[in-house]
């Protein structure tokens, strides 16, 4: 029996490997993902984002334990910053959610972003995919957090839970014009903090000026003490509830299949400039052309693109 069967027979060691082969970008990890396919969209996925030091591992952990009670199996993919060194993730959110680790309904994952821009590991929509055909209920996406390149995590999520901490400051007026905007729902932790009021009369201010249908509702919570997590559930839930009316979900899930199918064809083009020894050699000799002023970039990558395309033809 192949990882795909094992995985859709609820096999948890499966669906680890799976997303092992997808990281490394193996052959047959592809042929996988496309048989699983059909198994997928069940799951409901969350991404958690926001400014570092906001507590969304603390917040994730807490949220997953309130699913658990309703009996409800749930994945967590932690996107870590990936080390420099040996390309594997830093932070470790598996060891600050171990007492998850035990838990046969709960799936952990860190994923290092292996230098992928945009908050999100290159191989996460894979891994959502897998765990999705694995039978979770709900997945949960919870990024590095650092700053507007964050606005990635909409691409892959059907709810965007936005992260804030009270004394930003300034800073809200400075991440207001990305991250800001991608927030389907509101969270401002360690509301015990002085100036939890005030964050959270600034957010609701900036919320003015969103005409959309669904105006995200800002939650006051204490992560650490529990605090806030049944209303914070109660607002995911009310968006996924919004969302399922009237086709909603199916067209936001159409506007990201849309982008993953532009990246995944950017990226394989790029594969195909980049797959060998003798193609990195040659954009190395366009690279000093260009440098040199012998050349312009917009010429070079005409050229390359070109060459592809007259390959294919």
């Amino acid at each position: 029996m192949d990882l795909a069967e094992r995985l859709l027979k609820g096999e948890k060691r499966a669906a680890a490997r799976l997303i092992t082969k997808v990281e490394n970008n193996e052959k047959d990890a592809l042929e996988a993902l496309s048989q699983i396919y059909p198994h997928t969209g069940k799951a409901w996925v969350i991404g958690i984002t926001g400014p570092p030091g906001a507590g969304k591992s603390t917040l994730t952990d807490k949220l997953v334990k309130r699913l658990r009670k309703d009996d409800k199996k749930v994945g967590i993919i932690a996107v870590d910053p990936t080390s420099p060194f040996t390309g594997g993730s830093i932070l470790g959110d598996r060891i600050r959610m171990s007492d998850l680790n035990t838990d046969p309904g709960v799936f952990i994952r860190s994923m290092g972003t292996r230098g992928y821009l945009g908050g999100l590991s290159k191989a996460t929509q894979g891994a959502v995919k897998i765990l999705d055909a694995y039978g979770l209920d709900y997945i949960f996406i919870e990024t590095v957090g650092v700053g507007q390149s964050e606005v990635d995590i909409v691409k892959a999520t059907d709810t965007v839970l936005m992260v804030m901490v009270p004394g930003l400051g300034d800073d809200i007026q400075a991440i207001k014009a990305g991250i800001m905007e991608i927030g389907d729902v509101f969270a401002i932790n360690k509301a015990d903090r002085e100036g939890a009021d005030r964050t959270k009369t600034e957010i609701e201010m900036m919320l003015d000026f969103n005409h959309k249908d669904w105006r995200p509702p800002v939650t006051k919570i204490v992560a650490i003490k529990n605090e806030g997590i049944e209303e914070l559930v109660g607002q995911l839930n009310k968006h996924k509830e919004y969302l399922e009316v009237d086709d909603k979900l199916i067209e936001r899930r159409t506007k990201n299949s849309e982008l993953e199918i532009l990246e995944l064809t950017q990226q394989s083009l790029m594969d195909r400039v980049l797959n060998s020894d003798e193609k990195r050699e040659e954009i190395r000799d366009y690279a000093e052309k260009v440098a040199n002023r012998e050349v312009d970039p917009y010429t070079v990558s005409n050229e390359i693109v070109g060459k592809i395309l007259a390959k294919n033809s």
